[in-house]
């Protein structure tokens, strides 16, 4: 999954385009930290460990094999809701950075978002634990004028360095509308937009692979 920071421009889904207003350009977009699925992987392996016993313990005979199969069921059962549940949340909840807005995405039939324009931004706060600082997770919590008020992404990769990137957005695009230009997407720069792209694999905002990729397309379209 990517890091904020990290997965972001390209991902094995990627944003949609046209979801995008003309000039707007995806900065980043990533999935929560992969720390969520250590639970459900655990959850899992313990399922597996469950239903061997079920048929080691359980003697044979078809009077115990009506229980085997009502305790397997039930434990199949359970790692739904314990092991795929949390894993569809995961795959499904996406955190979008474009140069006007910050758009948030869950659900997999039912879904629901938010989008915050970034002018409306007022402040931006990151926290970690000790454990998840180690492995690169925490939470951020952006302050914005109007009806959003406080908005909590829980369990993002890199979120110092996503805030410092969400900073960084903010300020071009409140100069942009100062100056009154828009960035177009079209017309950019090739060679800057490389230069960009460099930057954000130094500050560890895309993977190896990521840069790579997204440097190959860039060049394939000069």
């Amino acid at each position: 999954m990517g890091r904020p920071g990290h997965s972001a421009t390209l991902t094995a889904m990627a944003w949609p385009e046209d979801s995008l207003s003309e000039g707007e350009i995806i900065v980043t977009e990533f999935r929560q930290h992969w720390k969520l699925l250590i639970v459900p992987i655990a959850w899992f392996v313990l399922a597996l460990i469950v239903i061997g016993l079920i048929e080691w313990v359980l003697p044979d005979g078809d009077a115990w094999d009506w229980v085997q199969w009502i305790l397997t069921f039930a434990v199949i059962g359970a790692a739904i809701w314990f092991v795929v549940r949390p894993i569809v949340s995961w795959l499904t909840t996406r955190y979008v950075l474009t140069n006007e807005r910050l758009i948030t995405r869950r659900g997999l039939l039912a879904k629901s978002g938010i989008e915050i324009p970034l002018e409306n931004i007022t402040n931006v706060n990151f926290s970690q634990t000790a454990i998840e600082r180690m492995l690169g997770a925490g939470d951020l919590l952006v302050e914005s004028a109007g009806t959003t008020g406080q908005s909590e992404f829980k369990n993002i990769p890199r979120p110092d360095n996503f805030a410092a990137l969400l900073y960084k957005v903010r300020e071009e695009r409140s100069l942009s509308m100062q100056s009154g230009t828009v960035v177009q997407a079209p017309d950019a720069d090739p060679t800057e937009q490389l230069q960009r792209l460099k930057q954000l694999h130094d500050d560890g905002i895309l993977t190896d692979e990521e840069y790579e990729a997204k440097r190959q397309k860039l060049v394939d379209e000069i």
